[in-house]
């Protein structure tokens, strides 16, 4: 028995022919994986033989760009926009949401009859409409936030319910991925699935048998910009992730050739931006965060066997705005957004018509920083102009040789900070709450603002929790607009030394008074599973309490948690708050007339 029907089996997946008219479409996108981490871009101290199969056996770019961070590549390749243009400007605390007015390419497959799934990292917002549900995606598994503190059975979430995970995480979403794919093709409908990765971003985890493969493999392969900064755990670990997500893209390759459908399914691999460590990555400038060439340059693979010849190779400038009109117009969907699009189709040149590709200059941004990138040179962020043919390794300013592209690509970085800098950090949207098309709303440590001696598990906000709640006058609060007039049952996930406090939460004229009833006092989680000293949180196993009803009126205001008496030393320690709109009859019955037109939407 082959091993992708083994697998299948496993799944409970019966392989069933393909029937769909219009092509499948899996974009796979890994977390903080540096173009250098492939085999395929020439580094020997790993081996991606499944992701290699797709240079290959389909297109590769050479020159792909993408943002130096996560969440706003994210935003770009969902849009086809500039990430500044779609209200994305922090990964995390509700700079990671697009607009509402965004079209996602998600809504377009979906609105062409496209089953549509995400299972992963996704990153750019978590209450409805933000949350993936909201925003195309029929299906979604995984989590929201930015970093997750755990990768072995971790807390996740379907559809906005919170579940346990099964295993390690990106063996997990690979799992519910290929059911998902098999599930439409049983079902005669095309799927446009998308696997957002979050490996090798922090921590650093992967099973046994791939770490164990590195433990004392020779590794040859040096950062040239920076010798002797490389740190053997992390890069270690780093590659051993990356072979765990090579084996996870085989086994579902694998599945599209026993189900029959490789032939009518495109698909895509690119990364979200450059390594999150000093290890090689082809000699170039840079890494995660910034917005020279190695920050920002990633792989791009394209396969659609019998439509993109094998072993294509493309030099052109491309970015991952490029990736919503390529794929639309590949699928025969049209791309009708209710903004115009930044990126251009790709499909002229996928097809070898290169007669009048335009020249372009592609525009790299994060926070403050923003560079230039034409097909031969780039002015990085503080306006030094390199070129990119004679010197890939930015190591020589050729400003003064050649005065006037610094001042063209000047000029274009000028018009774009001009246009989109104004008021970029100012952010004005609440956290919602009730949105009328999710009973449930979660409302995340992440999200929250802390008031007195409170402080953050970790100054990075993701997957964070608060804690040293020692004083009545501490609080917490989120920002929010309850969409919807309700009843909402209440629960909490919390950690607490001693039971006893007794707490309140509120929201302009409604109060929910509740007591800590037991002590749930845990150690932190994850440190087990560490190759490498994190940066972020640890997490906990935190206790989920259901704590009570409110009834909230619909309007924004500041929903507010507070202690108000604690008897021992902290009054607890918090994670999450869950806002799960009460149905039918009994919400009538305890809301009142008030609340019947609304209930109505509520069935």
């Amino acid at each position: 028995m082959n091993r992708a029907l083994f697998s299948i089996m496993l799944l409970g997946i019966a392989a069933v022919p393909a029937v769909a008219d219009q092509p499948n479409v899996l974009v796979f996108l890994s977390d903080d994986q540096g173009w250098g981490d492939l085999s395929s871009s020439g580094n020997t101290d790993l081996r991606t033989p499944h992701i290699d199969s797709l240079k290959r056996d389909g297109a590769s770019f050479d020159r792909f760009y993408v943002c130096p961070v996560c969440s706003p590549t994210r935003a770009e390749f969902l849009t086809g926009r500039h990430h500044a243009h779609s209200g994305v400007y922090s990964t995390s605390a509700g700079g990671e949401r697009m607009d509402l007015d965004e079209t996602t390419v998600a809504d377009l497959f979906k609105a062409a009859g496209y089953a549509t799934g995400a299972f992963g990292k996704w990153h750019n917002g978590m209450q409805h409409p933000y949350h993936p549900n909201g925003r195309g995606f029929g299906e979604f598994y995984g989590f929201c936030s930015g970093h997750w503190g755990n990768y072995f059975d971790p807390m996740l979430e379907q559809n906005g319910r919170i579940v346990k995970g099964e295993g390690f995480c990106i063996d997990d979403f690979t799992n519910k991925a290929m059911r998902f794919m098999a599930d439409a093709v049983k079902g005669k409908k095309p799927f446009f699935a998308y696997l957002p990765y979050n490996t090798p971003h922090s921590p650093m985890q992967v099973p046994d048998r791939f770490w164990q493969r590195f433990v004392d493999r020779p590794l040859e392969m040096i950062n040239q910009q920076a010798p002797g900064r490389e740190v053997e755990t992390h890069k270690r670990s780093a590659l051993a992730m990356c072979e765990n997500l090579d084996w996870n893209v085989g086994r579902i390759l694998a599945m599209l050739e026993t189900l029959g459908i490789e032939n009518d399914t495109i698909v895509v691999w690119f990364h979200d931006n450059g390594p999150n460590g000093v290890r090689w990555n082809g000699g170039m400038k840079g890494r995660k965060g910034s917005t020279d060439e190695g920050g920002v340059r990633s792989p791009l693979y394209l396969r659609w066997p019998g439509v993109i010849a094998p072993g294509t190779e493309i030099p052109h400038l491309a970015s991952v705005r490029d990736l919503l009109p390529t794929l639309c117009d590949l699928a025969g969907v049209p791309a009708k957004t209710a903004k115009p699009l930044n990126g251009i189709s790709l499909k002229q040149i996928l097809a070898g018509n290169e007669e009048e590709w335009p020249e372009r200059i592609l525009i790299n941004h994060w926070k403050d920083r923003i560079s230039a990138r034409n097909p031969r040179f780039r002015l990085d962020h503080t306006g030094k102009l390199y070129d990119l043919v004679a010197d890939p390794g930015q190591r020589k300013v050729v400003t003064r040789e050649h005065p006037g592209v610094a001042r063209k690509l000047a000029a274009v970085v000028k018009a774009h900070r001009e246009a989109h800098m104004p008021g970029y950090y100012q952010d004005k949207r609440p956290f919602m709450i009730a949105h009328p098309d999710s009973p449930l709303t979660q409302l995340p440590a992440r999200d929250a603002k802390s008031h007195g001696g409170i402080r953050r598990s970790n100054r990075f906000p993701n997957c964070s929790y608060f804690r040293n709640w020692t004083s009545t006058e501490d609080r917490i609060t989120f920002g929010a607009e309850v969409a919807a007039s309700g009843i909402y049952e209440v629960v909490l996930y919390h950690a607490a030394r001693e039971a006893g406090a007794k707490c309140e939460l509120s929201f302009n004229d409604a109060t929910l008074k509740f007591e800590i009833a037991e002590a749930h006092d845990v150690p932190e989680l994850g440190d087990e599973h560490d190759l490498h000293p994190r940066m972020e949180s640890y997490v906990k196993d935190f206790k989920a309490v259901t704590i009570g009803k409110i009834v909230l009126k619909k309007g924004k205001g500041e929903l507010t948690l507070r202690a108000t008496e604690i008897p021992g030393a902290e009054a607890m320690e918090f994670r999450l708050l869950t806002l799960e709109r009460m149905q039918g009859g009994e919400l009538r019955r305890r809301a009142g007339g008030n609340r019947r037109r609304e209930g109505d939407r509520d069935r």
